[in-house]
C-alpha cells in the first residue's frame, strides 16, 4: 500500500514543505502533491484545483495535511475528504511530514497515528543555554568536556 500525501496550505508553505521533504527523500516526488492557496482565489476555485491535484496522486488512500484549522486550506480540504479513503490533519509541520513520507506504506489508520505522534513530538522547548556553552569556573574540579 502506498498512501498519497497532499499538502494544502497558504502560499508558499505547501511548496516549501514539499521541497524540504524532497531534499531528504527525492524518490517521493510522485507521492507528495501540494496546493499553495493564494490570497485572492475564491473557495470554489481552490476546491476545483484541489480536486485536480488530489486526483493526480492516483492513489487508493490519501492523507491531506493543512496548515491551520479553520483557515481556507483546511475548510476546502474538509470538502475533499471522506474519512475512509482520505483523512486529514491540520497543523502540518516538517517533523509530521517526514513521518508521513517515512511511513506512507502503512495503512491509513497507522499512518494517521504516526503522523500525529511525529507532529507533536517535533514540538519542544529548547533550552537557551546548554552545558557545553557554559563558561567553566576557574576552580571547578568536576568539569568534564563533552561533545554532543
Amino acid at each position: 500500500m502506498n498512501n498519497g500525501i497532499f499538502i494544502m496550505a497558504h502560499a508558499p508553505l505547501a511548496s516549501a514543505l514539499r521541497q524540504c521533504v524532497l531534499h531528504v527523500f527525492p524518490e517521493v516526488c510522485n507521492t507528495v502533491a501540494v496546493l499553495d492557496v493564494q490570497p485572492n482565489t475564491s473557495t470554489d476555485e481552490t476546491l476545483a484545483m484541489a480536486k485536480i491535484v488530489m486526483a493526480s496522486l492516483n492513489t487508493e488512500h490519501t492523507l491531506v495535511l493543512t496548515d491551520m484549522f479553520g483557515a481556507t486550506p483546511c475548510n476546502v480540504a474538509l470538502r475533499l475528504i471522506d474519512g475512509v479513503r482520505t483523512r486529514m490533519v491540520a497543523g502540518v509541520n516538517l517533523p509530521m511530514l517526514m513521518r508521513a513520507v517515512t511511513y506512507r506504506h502503512e495503512s491509513l489508520d497507522a499512518l494517521m497515528a504516526r503522523v500525529l505522534a511525529g507532529g507533536s513530538q517535533g514540538i519542544m522547548q529548547v533550552a537557551v543555554t546548554a552545558p557545553q556553552n557554559q563558561l567553566r569556573k576557574a576552580n571547578d574540579q568536576n568539569y568534564n568536556d563533552h561533545q554532543q
